[in-house]
């Protein structure tokens, strides 16, 4: 088998770029576009939950069969798909059709990459590089999604700058720009198709469920971890982008050129903390980076909606975000160590399609909350499942190390990446 794991990984990283590019975008404009389209809060909570449910059917597919189909095809295939959410806003359907295309393109309102393709790409990674590398390879792997979708954010001024300086309607304004990132979907399944047969794994037989394959062992620790990953992803429902973006439109009528610039300085927050956590888990461990940067960071989200103006509000904000994202690389290396190399695909398909069902179930609470019970509550449901989610996790995980961290107890003082 031909492999290539440097220019696998740079490839991966080329494509994740891009996709978080337009996922960036698609965080900050699309609760704004929908609501200017007509729809109301619980059905734009409800299309932005659609959309994650059908990321969490194709985590299913990959579960199940992408080291049987091939690893290489399922990620080129996921990125052809997303294209065709962009397409669909586009054409401005009914939105029982929205919520169909929305669907079938995964139609992704988070903000953040919570793509399929991404949890592919999590299997992947750890198999491109030695133990000691894993935790800095996911991270500068999240860097460049966080990268791309500070640019994607920045970017969310294009339909404002395009009505005034060429006199476009806003409709084909946003028209302009959703073309757009359908074809950046494009370009990520072509990057994809250059990926070499060593990133694929060799499976004897064919699949006859899920997870078969996995020892029984492993299938507790996914089983166990996966539960726990479930609540802060309800909690993180609540919490998407378009939700967050669309709260500070209505809350405070900042128009997207403003929301841009504040969801450009959010990804630059949340890229360099990756490094931040890297860094700090080869110090006092990945359990222990994931929980003691997570739960300070929904306090400080509980208090936005407390803050008597923008300025308080954003600093808050600002503050969560250069926290909260440090338990994604540590998150991901410790869900890749728990498991045998040929079981991560199961691993990581498992962990995130929990996480994409109950993140599609958080939103569309939120909008359903936002419209009936209190504008701000998705802030404060999001923010205290997730502290339920960070005491849970130290109880159960803590004494649970990964191999580096076991076998080199010197570990927590090497300060070499």
């Amino acid at each position: 088998m031909i492999f290539h794991p440097k220019r696998d990984l740079a490839l991966i990283n080329a494509a994740g770029f891009l996709r978080s590019f337009g996922t960036g975008l698609m965080g900050v404009v699309l609760g704004i576009y929908l609501f200017r389209s007509g729809l109301t809060s619980a059905a734009i909570g409800f299309v932005i939950a659609i959309g994650l449910v059908g990321s969490a059917c194709a985590i299913i597919v990959l579960t199940v069969a992408a080291d049987r189909i091939g690893r290489k095809r399922l990620v080129v295939l996921l990125s052809l798909l997303t294209a065709v959410g962009g397409i669909a806003l586009a054409q401005t359907p009914s939105l029982p059709l929205l919520s169909m295309l929305a669907f079938i393109g995964m139609l992704n309102g988070t903000g953040t990459d919570r793509s399929a393709t991404s949890a592919l790409d999590q299997a992947i990674i750890p198999g491109l590089v030695h133990d000691s590398r894993r935790t800095w390879s996911l991270a500068w792997y999240n860097v460049l999604l966080d990268g791309g979708g500070a640019l994607g954010a920045l970017c969310a001024g294009l339909p404002f700058l395009l009505q005034r300086e060429m006199s476009l309607p806003w409709l084909s304004s946003y028209q302009f720009v959703l073309f757009g990132y359908s074809a950046l979907c494009v370009v990520g399944a072509a990057i994809y198709s250059f990926l070499s047969p060593g990133v694929e794994i060799e499976t004897p037989g064919t699949f006859k469920s899920i997870g078969s394959g996995v020892t029984a062992e492993s299938k507790r620790t996914v089983a166990k971890i996966t539960s726990l990953f479930s609540l802060d992803a309800f909690g993180g429902g609540f919490l998407t982008d378009a939700l967050v973006a669309y709260w500070f439109f209505r809350r405070f009528g900042i128009a997207e050129q403003g929301l841009g610039i504040v969801f450009f300085i959010v990804h630059i927050l949340n890229a360099c903390s990756h490094l931040g956590a890297a860094w700090l888990a080869r110090r006092i461990g990945l359990v222990n980076t994931m929980v003691f940067t997570h739960l300070p960071s929904s306090l400080f989200l509980m208090a936005v909606p407390f803050a008597p103006s923008f300025k308080w509000a954003v600093l808050l904000f600002l503050c969560r975000e250069a926290l909260v994202e440090m338990d994604v690389p540590t998150r991901q290396s410790y869900v890749a160590a728990l498991v045998k190399p040929n079981e991560r695909t199961f691993a990581s398909g498992a962990t995130n399609l929990a996480r994409n069902v109950f993140w599609a179930a958080g939103s569309g609470a939120a909008g359903f909350l936002m419209q009936t019970l209190s504008f701000s509550a998705p802030l404060l449901v999001g923010g205290g499942s997730k502290i339920v989610y960070d005491l849970l996790l130290f109880r159960s995980f803590r004494k649970v190390r990964p191999p580096e961290e076991a076998i080199r107890p010197d570990a927590m003082t090497n300060t070499a990446p």
